[in-house]
């Protein structure tokens, strides 16, 4: 198991499901297209529902992509956290009424062993309760019976009110008993740091009406999701998000402009994380034409951009220096995406 950069991973994702005959899809942009459900897209398949949902014939049956999300519901946890962050990238590959598990899971399995060479002995899968057939793939695959989780509902079970949903099978990856709680009976779904859950393989097989009431749907899509920095945490041994090597060159220029040292003073650290998350955030916003405004996604815009300003006082800093920080989020992502190096100038001013 080397470790690998995140700009490493994500290539790695990408062209090992492009060789299963997926269409590689650039990232949509942050503000969501004929959909006003959304204030910022929050997920990898939300740019995805209408073809989900059969509403528009998707460019080809099997597509797969890493893209650029922001959710704030946590904003007030950014920094004080190793996992709170307010942007992040997700992986995904999707299948629109084309194959199902039978394919989804070994090649979730084949990309983790055989690409990434994760060992298969910390690599835990858990399936929906009620999914003996998943359970059965994944025995199939190699997995020992006694190593797959069944969980419930709450946990392997994706549904958003009414629409296609079904169960799901996510992955753990075993960080050691030295995260553990202690407890005999600790295993993945346990609220201890030992099993971190990094990819979930959503089964679109139910149209649900939201009040419990399923289905089965005619051409079943799988739908999956893994978080590109969670990964990257994982392969690069690291406790937290702002550890991993892209994330930490941005923290280490606000930590050279403001001075200070990371990993000196917790309240210190509090502000380098909180910069260093939003100021990726705003940078990509930026780029997709958002602007600061008193509502909507604009208000989102601004309280990220007043929020890290405050933080650089907190460290000290006491004229402009966001601008000086979001040339280090365009170069760590230029190759990824090549708008921030096309609107580098417009996102700077």
């Amino acid at each position: 198991m080397e470790p690998l950069s995140l700009n490493v991973l994500r290539e790695k994702y990408l062209s090992f499901f492009e060789s299963k005959g997926h269409l590689r899809l650039e990232s949509f942009p942050l503000v969501p297209q004929n959909d006003n459900s959304l204030l910022l897209i929050n997920a990898g398949m939300a740019p995805l529902k209408p073809y989900f949902k059969g509403e528009r014939v998707p460019p080809r049956k099997r597509v797969t992509t890493c893209q650029k999300c922001v959710r704030t519901l946590d904003i007030d946890n950014v920094g004080k956290t190793s996992r709170h962050g307010t942007f992040f990238e997700m992986l995904g590959n999707f299948s629109f009424g084309d194959y199902f598990k039978e394919e989804a899971i070994p090649w979730a399995w084949e990309f983790l062993t055989k690409v990434l060479e994760i060992p298969e002995s910390r690599l835990y899968p858990s399936v929906y309760v009620e999914d003996d057939e998943a359970l059965e793939i994944w025995v199939k695959t190699g997995v020992p019976r006694e190593r797959i989780t069944k969980l419930g509902k709450d946990d392997n079970f994706w549904e958003i009110g009414s629409g296609p949903c079904g169960p799901c099978s996510e992955i753990y990856f075993d960080r050691g008993e030295q995260y553990g709680c202690g407890k005999p009976d600790c295993a993945p779904g346990c609220d201890c740091d030992r099993y971190v859950e990094f990819w979930n393989l959503v089964f679109s097989q139910f149209n649900g009406d939201g009040e419990g009431h399923y289905e089965k749907m005619e051409h079943p899509n799988i739908d999956t999701g893994m978080g590109l920095e969670r990964l990257a945490c994982i392969m690069q041994g690291v406790d937290n998000l702002f550890e991993v090597d892209t994330v930490q060159n941005i923290l280490k220029h606000v930590a050279r402009i403001a001075d200070v040292e990371y990993h000196k003073d917790a309240k210190t650290d509090v502000s380098l994380r909180v910069i260093t998350d939003h100021i990726r955030s705003t940078t990509f916003m930026v780029s997709d034409g958002i602007l600061p405004q008193n509502e909507g996604r604009g208000y989102v815009l601004r309280r990220l951009l007043r929020r890290a300003a405050r933080h650089g006082r907190l460290l000290g800093i006491n004229e402009p220096f966001l601008y000086k920080v979001c040339e280090t989020v365009i170069g760590e992502n230029a190759n990824a995406y090549p708008e921030l190096v096309e609107h580098k100038d417009y996102i700077v001013k």
